[in-house]
């Protein structure tokens, strides 16, 4: 039924001025055509993030939003650095720190918020499609 459809993310901020400087000037995501107010999407590779004003906003504290990067993973993680964000430490079984980066086998993960408290991951497994699809 929903399987050949494609799904969004949907995020709740408290300010959508303050998230949209976040998602689009850190983050680097495009703003799409504005509908309702209150309301600003965004295209990330063949997905969509909807992020919407909410009284609710930061209350989840599991992950919101995951990125697989693949190789590009390193360089995003020093490129949000530069822009200032500080990423968060866990205290997840069998993982070792490499600076803001946890290491787990082979696999790289950080995790960050966005200014209400969102959880955003970003991991060094290969995006599910090649970009630009």
């Amino acid at each position: 039924m929903l399987a050949d459809n494609d799904a969004q993310a949907t995020v709740p901020v408290k300010s959508l001025d303050r998230a949209r400087r976040f998602y689009e000037d850190v983050l680097g995501l495009k703003p799409l055509p504005r509908g309702l107010p209150g309301v600003q999407s965004y295209r990330a590779g063949g997905a969509t993030v909807l992020v919407y004003e909410s009284a609710f906003a930061g209350t989840n504290r599991a992950t919101a939003l995951t990125w697989p990067l693949g190789l590009a993973f390193d360089r995003v993680v020093q490129a949000l650095r530069g822009k200032g964000v500080a990423f968060e430490r866990y205290d997840l079984p069998g993982a070792m720190m490499d600076g803001e980066v946890h290491v787990v086998a082979d696999r790289r993960l950080a995790w960050f918020k966005d200014p209400d408290g969102n959880i955003i991951h970003i991991n060094d497994y290969p995006p599910a499609r090649p970009p630009g699809l």
